[in-house]
């Protein structure tokens, strides 16, 4: 067996109507198609690709069961362009660059809290 990518995470939330608008306004992905489960939810696509599963919860697991994941990335195209629609929108990121890799991090949070970067080739 050999891992070459990431295929998608799947994200336990109170909140999916606004964890949807979030995914779909913010980082543009779409609603696509997803199977009839006996529980509701949302995927989210890029192009062809299911990459966020929103599944809906009554309520979130009590304490002492926080999930480990620091964070979750995606890489992308369009830095810039990124950055003004998140201004635009009012939402807070700090950008750090990783010379070493050529690498252009945005962070940022969305409504659950979750910590998304974004990666992008330095100076594209």
């Amino acid at each position: 067996m050999h891992i070459t990518k990431l295929d998608h995470v799947n994200i336990r939330t109170t909140q999916i109507d606004a964890m949807t608008q979030w995914y779909t306004e913010v980082l543009g992905l779409s609603i696509g198609p997803r199977p009839d489960f006996s529980f509701p939810g949302v995927w989210l696509y890029t192009g062809e690709a299911a990459v966020i599963h929103l599944v809906g919860v009554d309520r979130l697991p009590s304490i002492g069961a926080d999930l480990k994941l620091e964070h979750f990335a995606f890489k992308a195209t369009g830095a810039e362009m990124f950055q003004d629609r998140l201004r635009t929108m009012g939402i807070r990121f700090y950008q750090e660059n990783i010379d070493s890799i050529n690498q252009t991090q945005i962070h940022l949070r969305d409504p659950d809290n979750n910590h998304v970067h974004i990666d992008f080739i330095s100076g594209e």
